[in-house]
C-alpha cells in the first residue's frame, strides 16, 4: 500500500455516496446527481478512497472504468482542498495503476480526462498528452 502521513488511511472502494458527491463538489469536478452516483459506485473496475480518521471522512479518491482486459479509464480523482498537497492523490493514483498493472494483460490502454490541476501528477506517473495524434471528445446527454 501506499504511504499515507499520520491520521489517514487508505480503504478498497469508493467512499459512501453521500462523501463521493461532496467530494466532487469540494474538489471542483462536476457532481453528477445521486442517482448517478448511486449506479456509478458499484460499476467500477477498481476504486480506493483515503480516510481523514480525525474526522472519519473521506478526504480523496479515485476509481477505474474498464473492461479488465484492453481498456481502463481513471475517473474520480480527487482531494478535498484542506487536504492536498499531501501525497494523498499520489498515493492513490499508485494505488489504482498498480492494480492495474498487476491485473491486466500486457498492452492494456490507461486513459483519463486531466484537468490542469492534475496534470503534474499525471505526468509524474507516465501519462503524455495524446494530441495531436489524438484528442478527446465528450457529450453530456440531456
Amino acid at each position: 500500500m501506499a504511504d499515507l502521513p499520520q491520521g489517514y488511511r487508505l480503504l478498497d472502494g469508493p467512499p459512501p455516496v453521500d462523501e463521493y458527491l461532496a467530494l466532487r463538489r469540494a474538489a471542483g469536478l462536476t457532481p453528477p446527481s445521486r442517482a448517478q452516483a448511486v449506479a456509478a459506485l458499484p460499476g467500477s473496475w477498481s476504486a480506493c478512497h483515503v480516510l481523514h480518521e480525525p474526522t472519519g471522512l473521506a478526504a480523496g479518491m479515485g476509481r477505474v472504468l474498464g473492461d479488465g482486459g484492453w481498456y481502463f479509464h481513471i475517473v474520480d480523482m480527487a482531494v478535498l482542498p484542506a487536504h492536498q498537497r499531501r501525497g494523498l492523490g499520489d498515493a492513490i493514483l499508485t494505488v489504482l495503476l498498480d492494480r492495474i498493472r498487476r491485473q491486466a494483460p500486457p498492452g492494456a490502454f490507461v486513459n483519463l480526462l486531466a484537468d490542469p490541476p492534475g496534470r503534474g501528477l499525471y505526468a509524474r506517473h507516465g501519462f503524455t498528452e495524446t494530441a495531436p495524434h489524438s484528442l478527446g471528445m465528450a457529450m453530456t446527454l440531456r
